[in-house]
């Protein structure tokens, strides 16, 4: 199925979520069809308008927003003075509830890429009654073995990329968590130390993530490049603030939750298995492994797979209510 055309927000807002943050959502489609939220990834990628499109908008009430530090919601990650101590994973799944009820939303379909269907996961694990089914791709779980995969692992893939981007942390911290070395970078209160940090850990990304033009040229945008470096390794320096493993081993708590899992078979995040043990352990999900496509959930079958699933769950309301 390919992508339904563009749409525009029909609703829009900013909602005070606490802690001085302020959160952008976006509501499209039909104000009275199948909610369905978007969680986008990075952490502090913001969301894209691309991701309305896997949505028929006459069947779903589309609901994005930007996460904590990111996008339009404030304040940014890229500001030095912006406290990163109050964005954690615990913090953003209470925005999603806080967002639930703000639009008067019972339960929804939740729709997750890479950081996003890590959230995805801890919130339908955490928050049962909020969740009806979740279609996710580009998935990952949070643990630090993936982590250490993307930061240390890769190494041995892209040998001559590894070099410059261990060279970019000191010495005496290259043995140990490079996403925690260079969040302590960023967190310089020198501008020119932050700025290096975050080229090379966006220069790192760009070298093992195959990714569209646009999605590489957004890591020129200085302030969205800071952020997004900040962001991610506050969240991979800390093990996503949760307890190693818990989204895998607690999958048996999404029993009762249908969701299809879509994966590139040449996403590196496949090295550990995780996507497989993962539906393996998830009584009712779905996995749809597609050749010749990677970490990327614009890729043309990554597209038409997910357009499917969520057409595949448009009239599946079970309990899955337009309002509270």
């Amino acid at each position: 199925m390919p992508p339904y055309p563009e749409i525009e927000p029909y609703d829009q807002g900013m909602l005070d979520v606490g802690d001085g943050h302020r959160i952008h959502w976006e509501t499209c489609g039909n104000p009275h069809g199948k909610p369905a939220l978007v969680l986008h990834g990075g952490p502090g990628s913001g969301a894209s308008p691309l991701f309305r499109r896997y949505f028929d908008p006459d069947a779903y009430r589309i609901v994005l927003l930007d996460q904590r530090g990111c996008g339009r919601s404030t304040p940014h990650a890229s500001a030095y003075d912006t406290d990163m101590s109050v964005n954690t994973t615990a913090h953003v799944i209470a925005d999603l509830e806080l967002l639930r009820r703000h639009l008067g939303i019972g339960r929804w379909l939740v729709w997750g890429v890479s950081w996003g269907s890590v959230l995805a996961l801890r919130y339908a694990q955490t928050c049962p009654g909020a969740v009806c089914e979740l279609v996710l791709t580009g998935v990952a779980t949070g643990s630090d073995a993936e982590v250490a995969l993307l930061t240390r692992g890769l190494g041995k893939i892209f040998p001559e990329a590894f070099e410059r981007f261990l060279a970019g942390v000191p010495e005496d911290e290259r043995d140990g968590n490079l996403a925690a070395a260079y969040h302590r970078l960023l967190e310089s209160p020198d501008p020119a130390v932050r700025e290096r940090a975050a080229r090379a850990w966006t220069d790192w990304e760009t070298a093992t993530i195959p990714a569209p033009p646009r999605s590489v040229e957004r890591y020129e945008d200085p302030v969205f490049r800071m952020g997004f470096a900040r962001t991610v390794t506050h969240y991979w320096g800390n093990g996503h603030f949760l307890p190693d493993g818990a989204v895998l081993r607690d999958a048996y708590l999404l029993a009762g939750v249908p969701g299809t899992l879509v994966q590139g078979s040449l996403d590196f995040g496949n090295l550990l298995g995780i996507v497989w043990r993962l539906h393996h352990a998830w009584p009712g999900s779905e996995l749809v492994v597609l050749d010749q496509a990677g970490h990327n959930a614009g890729a043309p079958g990554v597209v038409d797979a997910l357009v499917a699933a969520t057409d595949k769950y448009a009239g599946r309301w079970r309990g899955c209510s337009p309002n509270r």
